[in-house]
């Protein structure tokens, strides 16, 4: 079998031109009002990012974290952070550059695969911005020692992470079709149905990983909240399918 994370990257790619969400980057004008102080961004479908999660991020280093696509660091560069991107998908990378180079400022642009060792130093950023993207991977806790490892004293990880109930529903959300954990290297029936799908390789994860394993990597939990798909069946139920934290590295 072919490495997933090369299959997820190629169908990412593919997402992108065919005009996925994630991957259409911010407007010029978009850009300019968060020079002037307005602002927002996602890491899960609808509810934006508490600015005080964010905080004042003048002169700091900020890794945006599988966060290709130029949504969330455009708005960070236009705050006046010090921007690193680091996404597998080739494409996502490209509307890094293409902002970059339209709205006149520098970004450090990492295609790279966030299961592999980070490729920076040790406390090299100040934030870590990671949306929703580690349902696309089947091992978590690794990915939370990096973050901790990478961060400053002090330094906060903000992400947004499935609940895993998306993965026991079939596509109308309403029968329950599939258990947990949900994971299609060890479940034929699951990896046909994605591919059949066209929606990569996807795994899911309980609370026990997505939280316990930033406790473990030794973050401390600031803040949470929960968010809906945005659309669809488990939506019009209020049915919350995402989680956002709030994480941050203590202070020695």
């Amino acid at each position: 079998m072919e490495d997933y994370q090369s299959e997820n990257a190629r169908t990412i790619d593919r997402w992108v031109d065919e005009g996925w969400q994630w991957g259409v980057p911010i407007s010029h004008k978009t850009f300019e009002r968060a020079r002037n102080g307005e602002w927002d961004i996602l890491l899960t479908p609808t509810k934006p990012v508490p600015h005080e999660w964010v905080g004042d991020v003048r002169g700091k280093r900020v890794l945006g974290l599988a966060s290709g696509g130029a949504q969330q660091m455009p708005i960070m560069t236009a705050l006046g952070a010090q921007c690193t991107v680091l996404d597998y998908s080739s494409r996502q990378c490209e509307r890094e550059t293409d902002v970059a180079q339209r709205e006149g400022y520098e970004i450090d642009v990492v295609q790279a695969d966030m299961t592999k060792p980070l490729p920076f130093e040790d406390e090299s950023f100040d934030l870590i911005i990671n949306p929703v993207s580690n349902c696309y991977i089947e091992q978590v806790r690794p990915v939370f020692r990096e973050c901790f490892r990478v961060l400053k004293p002090g330094g906060s990880l903000i992400g947004g992470y499935d609940n895993g109930v998306n993965y026991i529903f079939d596509d109308d959300e309403t029968t329950l079709t599939y258990t947990l954990p949900f994971n299609p290297l060890h479940d034929e029936h699951a990896r046909r149905m994605l591919l059949d799908a066209d929606c990569g390789m996807q795994f899911s994860h309980t609370l026990d990983e997505q939280i316990g394993g930033q406790l473990e990597a030794g973050f401390m939990l600031r803040a949470l909240y929960e968010d809906t798909n945005g659309e669809g069946n488990l939506h019009e139920h209020h049915v919350p399918t995402y989680v956002a934290t709030w994480s941050v590295k203590p202070q020695r």
